[in-house]
């Protein structure tokens, strides 16, 4: 730096004081004054480009990353929405999703649960909500244990509709967050109490025209349901 005795510029003394400040602003320190550590951004796909981009998932390991080397910042999870006021003779849903069996839980990074309720043509009728981060993962199963408000009245959502559950995780080597498997709930199934429903292979199939299990094995997704009634 130069020094110059113009009034508009800088002396290389007052230069020299700035140099500790802009240290500290340029160094990670978790104290200053909330973490700032910096946050790998993560790419998120249109409906149909993930397939795309995917080889078949089955045995992933090895093989180099798929996809565009850009980025883009997905929604974070954790987009819950609070119940609906009640309305006279109209019923209110809160699902309570307890736990996803998967024989690889263990391995799975970052989960949530993204839920809709889509028409029969796979339109949303709702808010789509995500799920906070899995609370933990345990020998073969993923647990949230989150409860997700319906966004309509049972009465109002429209014949041949659908409740969808779509199982997300995060995948370091393609840099995105993909849907490993989904499940769904149909209206005749809407009744309190404990249900597990099957899962099936991605991609999400909205209109449940060519539905896959995802493994004979046993797994399922837990769920609770509570009705609320005026």
């Amino acid at each position: 730096f130069q020094s110059t005795q113009s009034q508009e510029g800088f002396k290389l003394e007052d230069l020299k004081k700035l140099e500790p400040i802009l240290d500290n602003l340029l160094t990670y320190n978790k104290e200053f004054p909330f973490d700032v550590q910096p946050v790998p951004l993560r790419r998120i796909l249109a409906p149909g480009e993930e397939e795309n981009l995917e080889v078949e998932e089955e045995e992933e390991d090895g093989g180099a990353g798929v996809g565009s080397p850009d980025s883009f910042p997905a929604r974070v999870p954790g987009t819950l929405l609070p119940r609906l006021p009640s309305e006279p003779a109209m019923t209110l849903l809160t699902i309570r999703i307890e736990k996803i069996g998967l024989k690889d839980a263990g391995q799975c990074i970052d989960p949530y649960i993204t839920v809709s309720v889509k028409d029969i043509n796979g339109i949303d009728l709702t808010p789509v909500q995500d799920t906070p981060m899995a609370s933990r993962k345990e020998d073969t199963y993923v647990h949230f244990n989150v409860e997700i408000e319906i966004q309509k009245h049972i009465e109002k959502i429209t014949k041949g509709a659908a409740i969808f559950f779509e199982f997300k995780h995060y995948k370091p080597k393609k840099r995105f967050t993909s849907t490993k498997c989904f499940a769904f709930m149909e209206m005749d199934e809407i009744k309190s109490g404990q249900i597990v429903i099957e899962l099936y292979k991605k991609p999400t199939d909205f209109k449940r025209k060519k539905l896959q299990l995802l493994t004979k094995k046993p797994l399922y997704l837990h769920l609770h349901q509570t009705l609320h009634k005026d």
